[in-house]
């Protein structure tokens, strides 16, 4: 297959790269390196696959940039590009998320019916569509109701995919993912935060009481409900969680972080975050029925492999 990937220097997205090109896929890889986070470390996720010669990089916008062009021969496109973080969405930030998060995606949207209809087109989605819900965990009948201007703007991009499903038959399947994680996490992310601390010895800031509930989802049980869900005959428009299978409180977290690593780490308590939902946990049914998809790699076993990543950095 002839593919696009989106967000190929972030986290999942160098990770999808990377499967892609070792099942014999020709990948296209598209990044704009937001400064969300340090460049170089995005470079370095790209590391081993600019030297495949099934794969070319694009630095560019899907704001601004000739999307079609990028589309040529393109069997799958796996939107994998956004702004992340629910901190940063508030007050002047929000422009950024709108125009990377809806602006790019309906670009992208707009030149797949245009020059490529009968790629698929698989968006990285979010539980953040979900905020505080009445019931865990959420499934896809549960209402979204956003807790922050970062859910808004997923949902929006979502309910695009939607929509050119309906109206253009644009075969879009949107993931919604539960909390990824795995080596190249975002630094701004728990679990990065956490592994760093036990290595380094440096402070966890834990914002609220530790109380706040997450799933987390392994990198590669991402990546592999992405393919899935480019390959599988799903119905054009269809949303679905990718969720991990365990639930776990953040004082938990902190707890099995050290524990795995044998270091206690060391906590400074900080306010609670605006737009920080209380707990997320998703049923994953239909992913199961749809994609044959089941999560693989348990929380231990990930966290195991990212203290391990963290410690081999730490070392060059």
């Amino acid at each position: 297959m002839h593919t696009l990937v989106t967000g190929a220097a972030g986290f999942v997205g160098s990770h999808l790269v990377e499967t892609l090109l070792t099942r014999g896929d020709s990948v296209v890889g598209v990044d704009c390196f937001t400064p969300y986070y340090d460049r170089g470390t995005k470079e370095h996720n790209l590391s081993s696959a600019r030297t495949h010669e099934r794969f070319e990089f694009v630095d560019a916008d899907l704001r601004s940039c000739d999307v079609e062009s990028l589309l040529s021969g393109v069997d799958a496109v796996y939107h994998q590009a956004g702004q992340a973080g629910v901190r940063l969405s508030w007050s002047g930030g929000f422009a950024d998320y709108v125009g990377h998060n809806v602006l790019a995606t309906q670009r992208l949207l707009e030149a797949v019916q245009h020059a490529r209809p009968g790629a698929r087109v698989v968006y990285a989605s979010s539980s953040s569509v979900y905020g505080n819900q009445a019931r865990y965990p959420t499934d896809e009948t549960d209402l979204p109701k956003p807790f922050s201007p970062y859910g808004v703007t997923k949902l929006a991009a979502e309910h695009l995919c939607g929509l050119y499903a309906q109206n253009w038959g644009v075969h879009t399947v949107s993931l919604r993912y539960f909390t990824v994680f795995g080596p190249r996490q975002r630094p701004d992310m728990s679990i990065h935060r956490l592994c760093r601390a036990a290595v380094d010895g440096s402070t966890f800031p834990r914002y609220g009481d530790g109380t706040q509930i997450r799933e987390f989802t392994y990198a590669t049980d991402i990546v592999a409900a992405n393919v899935a869900a480019a390959e599988r005959d799903v119905e054009p428009g269809t949303y679905m969680n990718v969720a991990g299978g365990v639930e776990i409180t953040l004082n938990d977290l902190i707890a099995l972080v050290g524990e795995i690593a044998g270091t206690p780490v060391a906590v400074e308590p900080e306010p609670k975050k605006a737009g920080d939902s209380v707990r997320n946990g998703g049923a994953i049914d239909r992913a199961r029925t749809l994609l044959d998809w089941e999560p693989k790699v348990t929380l231990r076993d990930g966290i195991t492999a990212q203290i391990a990543w963290h410690r081999a950095r730490a070392q060059t």
